[in-house]
């Protein structure tokens, strides 16, 4: 049996509250893979303290020294790609080739950040007065506090994390208690690249963990991605505390499939949409809009592919769809089943626990659904608008290009929307219209690449983007400077005009 321990203060320690919790494998509950601290707010204290006196070292580090530090975390991702990957899906159970995806968005995000060591612009911008210079500059902002969701155990922290680091804050990291071995190895990569020891704590444990994070006075920055419920508690706390704060949280995710659309290509999308990582993405294909001249043949030909999808452990070749992450995920999309059934909607396959023996072991020994799929789903039923977080689809049938984007456009979420046609105009409509942070034109509503944007409006976030460039305005401040070497006093707007 494998103890792990918190990183907290330069040091891996165990928890003060002396507790820990197990972490096993979704796919096979007899495979267990180690205990981990179920920590408190004494842990978080003590990281909170050592955090504080990591950033007082960072912040004074050129940040393209900085960049070097990520560097060579990519370098060192890079040599362990397969090893991580193996590790996650066993931890999380998504399919070795999506783990190795996830694992490269880290590589990509390391080097990117590397990059912006050397691009942390400000602005020089003539004054409107005589002998007098004016500028702008990037300057950090202190301890982070990063709260990260299951489904991408690598790619999510270092999306937060490295950005973070390279604008010179120091980084309190509390993962999902699902996830908690791809995060230590993540912090020892860091440690082992050359990252200071007390710029980054790591800190195990359930809920109560990062709700010490978000509450703490001298962390003024947060960062969360999870549950609409859970970032709205989050927003208050931390708008009445004044601290910064990014929100990724829910989607219902929509693909429309038009009548000119090459339907090959369509079906490719939504299986790989809606059931890649379980449907457990936050910009998963929740939702297929068919108009109505392709609905019939389409919706025959995905429900023969879905049904040939093959569930098993997810280190195995041939796997297609891995487990979900734990029994309340399974009984959450079990549930949601019966609501689709109770208000109209036609099971085409799929809706229940996956059995037998497929493609390694027993099925019962972990938390595996069959891909479901449900037809006749009406615009505004509870199927058709909350977030399940599972392998769910739900096909609205529309008339029209026009009821497409309005059936997209009607529910409370806006992170992802993808659309398939051979119609140009059609196609730049969608990317205006479309109420979501990312449309797709000809590809799933999945697949974001790390040197942009990705967020989403509405009750998917708060404005804020992770990747990209804009990361790095969210995690440092804009500092103004202005040279006055007139030698007299100039009073700006009172003298000028």
């Amino acid at each position: 049996m494998t103890t792990f321990k918190n990183f907290i203060g330069g040091q891996w320690v165990a928890p003060a509250t002396g507790e820990y919790f197990d972490n096993r494998n979704p796919a096979d509950q007899d495979d267990f893979i180690g205990r981990f601290p179920a920590s408190g707010a004494e842990d978080v204290e003590r990281a909170v303290q050592s955090a504080v006196r990591g950033f007082a070292r960072w912040k004074n580090t050129p940040a393209p020294a900085r960049g070097d530090v990520l560097r060579r975390v990519g370098d060192l991702l890079a040599a362990r790609k397969e090893e991580i990957a193996t590790l996650m899906t066993r931890e999380m159970g998504k399919p070795l080739a999506e783990t190795r995806g996830d694992v490269q968005e880290g590589i990509d995000t390391a080097y990117y950040a590397a990059t912006e060591g050397r691009r942390l612009f400000g602005h020089t911008v003539p004054s409107e007065l005589r002998e007098k210079w004016a500028m702008s500059m990037r300057r950090p902002i202190g301890v982070c506090g990063l709260i990260t969701p299951f489904n991408f155990p690598l790619a999510i922290p270092t999306w937060k994390a490295f950005p973070a680091l390279l604008c010179g804050n120091s980084v309190i990291l509390k993962p999902a208690e699902d996830v908690p071995h791809t995060a230590t190895v993540l912090v020892e990569i860091l440690l082992e690249a050359g990252l200071p020891s007390d710029v980054i704590q790591l800190v195990h444990g359930m809920g109560e963990v990062g709700k010490a994070i978000v509450e703490h006075p001298l962390v003024p920055v947060i960062s969360f991605t999870g549950s609409t419920e859970t970032g709205r508690s989050i927003g208050e706390t931390c708008g009445r505390m004044h601290k910064r704060l990014s929100l990724e949280m829910g989607g219902k995710n929509a693909q429309i499939v038009l009548d000119d659309a090459n339907l090959d290509l369509a079906i490719d999308g939504v299986l790989w949409g809606a059931f890649g990582t379980t449907g457990q993405r936050c910009t998963a294909t929740s939702r297929l809009i068919l108009q109505d001249g392709i609905h019939d043949t389409f919706v025959d030909q995905l429900v023969a592919r879905a049904t040939a999808l093959r569930l098993g452990d997810g280190r195995l070749a041939g796997t297609d769809v891995g487990p979900l992450v734990h029994a309340t995920s399974r009984e959450k999309v079990e549930r949601y089943v019966q609501i689709g059934l109770s208000q109209g909607a036609t099971l085409r396959t799929g809706g229940r626990r996956a059995s037998g023996t497929l493609n390694g072991g027993s099925l019962e020994r972990g938390f595996f659904f069959e891909p479901t799929i449900f037809t006749g789903v009406t615009a505004g039923s509870r199927l058709e608008q909350e977030e399940i977080f599972g392998p769910v689809l739900s096909v609205i049938r529309v008339p029209s290009v026009e009821e497409a984007f309005t059936v997209n456009n009607d529910v409370r979420y806006g992170l992802s929307s993808s659309i398939y046609t051979s119609n140009v105009n059609v196609a730049f409509r969608a990317l205006q219209d479309l109420d979501n942070g990312i449309t797709y034109v000809n590809a799933p509503t999945i697949g974001a690449e790390a040197h942009m944007p990705f967020g989403g409006v509405k009750e998917t976030g708060n404005g804020h983007r992770e990747g990209g460039w804009e990361v790095y305005e969210f995690y440092s401040e804009t500092k103004v400077g202005y040279v006055d070497y007139s030698g007299v006093l100039q009073r700006a707007q009172i003298d000028n005009y």
